[in-house]
């Protein structure tokens, strides 16, 4: 059943035997979420990581192989001297860091309308898109979070956020953001819908499957699966405007989040990225895309027509991989690095960030950047 919510000794043991034990149960437990401001160490680990050789019994962690080039590192070095990210900047590359600070916008304001947050379960063996596989950590259930805002009219076809891993629903902080943002008429009145995924993590799970695919398939599940039933169930209409519709994810997230606008764009043009693992993380292999997601700056992009796609992206400097060679496609500094050069000689409208001293989905990097990437994100859209 959904949930709505409105957010105003019997004997002695060796404590080393047991701490192991206990230590497994608490990461076992801990949710997959955005890393929100405080919430995250520094570096944290990469989901959807697989070693090279055998992605399918991988699991999380950067580069394997050779250590990164003396080209690659020199590179890799000139990041260091992009401009300065300054509010409003435009297309391009930029560098921020590496002190950060949470944006204002996280805060809760007692003079801006809330909206409310309804949270339901779908069962994994009513999908025909993703029924239970077997694959590592897989679950029956998939956890959902949609926030509507205050001023939304029902019957009104409203912009829509799709996120992946429920990225931003920990301490709603993507919530806050849009309460504030809506409010001072930044951004347009929108739902954001947060799907969990179905369990797992790296090669050989199914999160791995669902999100380092390079495929259009998780956009059709979200399409016939997720969205209709939202619309039936809790009074709402999703514009079918593809200008009006962006996918928000961090790591394996952020890859099914271009997959999505990539392979479907006439449902996405917005993308929003962190820590992006355009690596070869993909499990099975595809003969279509031997290096998984890699293939996207090495060969996708550059050797198809443009697409109306609009994209903000980043990448920390500690970044998974950052110490490996790049013909172990398993470095996502270097994967991010290249993605934006892709992006940038097909004349897209990107704009990449370089966080310094930052770490994979780094927390304190999202809680400063997360609303001016929004605006970014949204540049041209009306606002009423």
């Amino acid at each position: 059943m959904a949930q709505i919510a409105r957010r105003p000794q019997l004997m002695k043991i060796n404590v080393l035997m047991i701490a192991p034990i206990l230590l497994c149960g608490m990461l076992a437990l801990r949710p997959t979420f955005a890393a929100d401001a405080g919430a995250a160490p520094t570096v944290a680990p990469a989901p959807g990581a697989a070693p090279t050789n055998t992605p399918a019994g991988g699991r999380r962690g950067g580069g394997r192989g050779a250590p990164i080039t003396e080209a690659e590192q020199a590179e890799v070095a000139k990041m260091a001297d992009l401009p300065a990210l300054t509010p409003g900047a435009g297309d391009g590359d930029y560098s921020t860091g590496p002190t950060y600070t949470p944006a204002p916008e996280q805060n809760p304001r007692e003079n801006v309308p809330k909206g409310r947050l309804i949270r339901f379960t779908m069962d994994g063996n009513e999908s025909k898109f993703y029924p239970p596989t077997g694959l590592r950590g897989t679950t029956t259930n998939r956890s959902v979070t949609v926030y509507i805002p205050s001023q939304y009219v029902p019957g009104t076809p409203a912009p829509l956020i799709v996120a992946h891993d429920q990225y931003g629903s920990r301490n709603n902080q993507l919530p806050t953001i849009l309460d504030n943002m809506i409010a001072d008429k930044k951004l347009p009145v929108m739902i954001a819908v947060g799907i969990n995924h179905g369990g797992g993590d790296g090669g050989g799970s199914e999160r791995g499957l669902e999100y380092d695919t390079v495929s259009g398939k998780y956009a059709e599940f979200v399409e016939t699966e997720v969205l209709p039933r939202i619309e039936k169930e809790y009074n709402v209409t999703f514009s079918k405007d593809p200008d009006a519709r962006m996918t928000y994810g961090g790591s394996s997230g952020g890859a099914v989040a271009f997959s999505m606008a990539w392979f479907h764009p006439e449902w996405y043009h917005r993308v929003l990225i962190y820590s992006g693992t355009f690596v070869n993380a993909q499990t099975p292999r595809n003969p279509e895309s031997p290096h998984g997601a890699w293939e996207y700056h090495e060969n996708i992009v550059p050797k198809n027509p443009v697409k109306p796609i609009r994209m903000w992206m980043q990448v920390g400097e500690n970044d998974n991989g950052a110490k490996s060679a790049g013909d172990g496609y398993r470095n996502w500094v270097i994967a991010n690095q290249r993605m934006a050069a892709a992006l940038k000689a097909k004349g897209y409208h990107y704009q990449f960030v370089y966080c310094k001293g930052a770490g994979h989905t780094d927390g304190k990097a999202i809680a400063q950047t997360l609303p001016e990437a929004l605006l970014y994100a949204w540049k041209g859209y009306p606002i009423k």
